[in-house]
């Protein structure tokens, strides 16, 4: 028997259909990318990649070799094309380097006094055997010049700055800073460059009250070369060719990293789980790849899907995309890369339906991304704080430095756990991570089919470096 519906519920049903009718409609092709998008299928991706098994995914590490498998398999099965030079994968080469404390010894002397360093206080990656034996010890805290006379074959200990302006041409034998804990880990180079002069990193606080004042200071050190080996690391790269023959050879990439920061030397829980930073990126790239790959026609241009190594070392992944591209960079449009979208507990606020991107003023990709993004209900923003602060901060900048309009998407520039080993795929929140990503998805799949590329913003000052190399790759 039909009754009376009840106030409350009228209310809600005119709210939902004024609410319907302000929401600008999809298209078959939008309605089916973003129906793509699973929040379960995030949280199946990312609670693996963040999990004990990787290890915090450092640069070089087993994790990280796991995790890169583990993203081709995505790739695979979302039927992308393989990219790299071998399959899915682009591989370079890294230099390792660790200290060899065998037989490691050294002391200070000042004032008729003596002090000794130990091995496990020093970090000193010396390129051939070391051996200074009662050596002047310069003591600077920059605030007097130095001269190449004054520091010419001996040893300068840097106290109270953190680094000091040599003159051209200076030689010193050693050159040694106090720092309050040691790296944890190798030091990883994208090659092995020449090192003219050894530098040492000490964690003994009390020798700079040791050495205050002292004008007869004096080193003795033995020290053995450093271990160092090559070791290959991978990006990983998944094509999705274009369909319209006129503009399938041109690109639009979508990026992030999927390194961590590895393994902590001590403690209870010494995992870098890395779930927002960046396995939420790295697993909202496989999502919207499988979202754009399942369309029964593809976008007009081609996508490429990577995933870069290294960029907790330094942007080191996409900086050698950037020196061997996979597709060429005059050729490419835009970047849109990836940066904590799975936290919505941001350090400015709660960020939920909502994303910032660096550089927004630098080109047009942001307002395009941020149109795009309206259509499912997202917000696009230029965070007035971190906007421009944050652009050379992520892999964006590699391609950035190319002349690409390339920026990164975030929702939380800092949260709670930002690169501590509590940033744990529990956290994240899925439900808003889809939300964007939706909202990224049909912004890629805007980029993949207008007609015209996006340019820098050439009446931005702070653009204008990018806009000079966008000339010299577009002569």
């Amino acid at each position: 028997m039909a009754g009376r519906i009840p106030r409350q519920s009228l209310a809600a049903f005119l709210l939902a259909v004024r609410l319907a009718a302000q929401e600008p409609a999809l298209t078959p092709e939008q309605r089916a990318v973003v129906d793509h998008v699973s929040a379960d299928s995030l949280r199946g991706n990312l609670s693996f990649l963040a999990s004990d098994l990787l290890e915090g995914r450092a640069t070089p590490s087993r994790g990280l070799d796991l995790a890169a498998e583990y993203i081709a398999a995505q790739f695979r099965r979302a039927g992308l094309e393989p990219a790299g030079d071998d399959g899915y994968f682009q591989t370079a080469t890294v230099t390792v380097r660790e200290p060899n404390r065998e037989g490691f010894s050294m002391t200070v002397s000042a004032g008729g006094r003596t002090m000794t360093v130990a091995a496990d206080e020093a970090y000193i990656l010396p390129a051939a055997p070391l051996r200074l034996d009662d050596s002047e010890l310069v003591i600077t805290d920059g605030s007097q010049p130095l001269t190449s006379e004054s520091v010419n074959g001996k040893a300068v200990l840097i106290v109270g700055a953190p680094r000091v302006p040599f003159p051209q041409g200076a030689r010193p034998a050693l050159v040694l800073s106090l720092v309050t804990a040691l790296p944890s880990g190798p030091q990883v180079y994208p090659d092995a460059p020449p090192r003219p002069v050894t530098t040492a990193v000490i964690a003994k606080p009390t020798l700079a009250d040791f050495v205050r004042g002292a004008t007869d200071a004096r080193i003795t050190i033995h020290s053995a070369p450093a271990s160092e080996k090559p070791v290959k690391v991978r990006n990983v790269a998944g094509l999705l060719r274009g369909s319209d023959p006129q503009l399938r050879d041109t690109y639009v990439m979508l990026s992030s990293h999927y390194d961590h920061l590895g393994l902590a030397p001590s403690g209870d829980d010494r995992i870098f789980n890395g779930a927002n930073d960046d396995g939420s990126g790295s697993s909202s790239v496989m999502e919207i790849a499988s979202a754009l790959a399942a369309l029964p026609v593809h976008p007009r241009r081609s996508a490429l899907f990577m995933l870069f190594y290294g960029e907790e070392r330094g942007l080191l992944g996409s900086r050698y995309y950037a020196a061997h591209p996979l597709v060429p960079p005059s050729q490419t449009i835009a970047q849109l890369n990836l940066e904590q979208v799975g936290r919505t507990d941001a350090a400015d606020g709660p960020q939920i339906k909502t994303a910032s991107i660096t550089g927004y003023d630098f080109s047009d990709v942001p307002t395009i991304l941020a149109d795009a993004a309206q259509t499912a209900g997202v917000r696009v923003y230029k965070n007035p704080q971190n906007s421009d602060a944050y652009f050379s901060r992520s892999d964006n900048q590699s391609l950035a430095d190319l002349g690409i309009p390339a920026h990164t998407l975030c929702v939380a520039y800092e949260f709670p756990d930002y690169h501590k080993v509590s940033d744990s795929w529990e956290k994240i929140d899925y439900d808003n991570m889809a939300a964007v990503d939706r909202a990224v998805a049909l912004g890629m799949l805007r980029l993949a089919s207008d007609a015209a590329p996006p340019k820098w913003n050439e009446q931005y000052a702070p653009a204008r470096r990018y806009v000079d190399a966008a000339h010299r790759l577009h002569p």
